[in-house]
């Protein structure tokens, strides 16, 4: 336990020397994701059908507002984003920053939650 506890502590430190934050040092988890996703997001989204926000499978990589059969807001339709590890970080600290006159509410406030999300959604878009 004791040398696991070292091992963490030293890629921390590599990291911090190297400028990279703390839930950078740390491996993406999609299968946390998947149920961070699942408790989080699935009351509006689903991977494979419209609700109150678009489908998700295939979101990453693809232009903002182009989901099929989606009533997207100008904002988004209009917008030139593509959705990638940082547009869709960016987008779950605060989605007004990334397209303002968006309808989106909500955040999620913890950045090793916002990856293992992404790295979910970037699974499930077989990327």
């Amino acid at each position: 336990m004791r040398r696991l506890a070292s091992a963490a502590m030293a890629v921390l430190a590599v990291a911090a020397a190297a400028g990279v934050p703390a839930a950078d040092a740390r491996a993406a988890d999609a299968a946390r994701g998947q149920e961070l996703y699942e408790s989080r997001c699935g009351g509006c989204h689903s991977l494979d059908a419209n609700r109150v926000g678009p489908a998700h499978r295939g979101v990453y990589g693809r232009k903002a507002g182009s989901a099929p059969n989606f009533a997207y807001s100008p904002a988004v339709k209009g917008s030139t984003v593509v959705w990638e590890e940082k547009t869709l970080d960016a987008w779950l600290t605060n989605p007004q920053t990334v397209i303002p006159g968006q309808r989106m509410n909500f955040r999620v406030a913890l950045p090793e939650d916002r990856a293992d999300i992404i790295a979910y959604l970037r699974q499930q878009s077989g990327r």
